[in-house]
């Protein structure tokens, strides 16, 4: 049987969106995945600071590979995010993923984003739906 991290590896080489944020996977075991990435010009908005969808989107994948990691498949069902602090670029995001509640058919998970200084600068809470089928 595969392993959590073989599992992640799975969804990473099928993630277009994830790749193109540049995320890489720093760990995985079964319900936790930390990743990281570093926001690029390209990803600020009119502000000059990091577009909120680009942290929402680093979590969201933290998450996702965090559900991941049981090797089923398990879309999002409800996600809500805080944004604690702003993120420019060049800003180096961490995000950690870590299974809170697991039934047979959902997961609630907690992510939170840490900046290069070890600030949290978002957390959020989601919630999936965890399918009979296998990754």
């Amino acid at each position: 049987m595969a392993t959590p991290k073989e599992f992640v590896e799975k969804m990473y080489r099928n993630d277009p969106f994830s790749q193109w944020l540049g995320i890489k996977i720093l760990q995985v075991e079964e319900g936790y995945c930390k990743v990281q990435m570093t926001v690029r010009e390209e990803m600020t908005n009119g502000f000059d600071i990091a577009h909120g969808g680009i942290s929402y989107s680093l979590a969201d994948s933290a998450l996702a590979f965090a559900s991941g990691s049981y090797g089923k498949i398990a879309p999002g069902l409800n996600n809500q995010i805080n944004y604690l602090k702003k993120v420019e670029a060049g800003d180096t995001l961490t995000a950690i993923g870590k299974v809170e509640n697991l039934t047979r058919k959902t997961g609630v998970f907690n992510v939170e984003i840490f900046n290069q200084s070890d600030e949290k600068v978002a957390v959020m809470r989601g919630t999936v739906y965890r399918m009979d089928q296998d990754l």
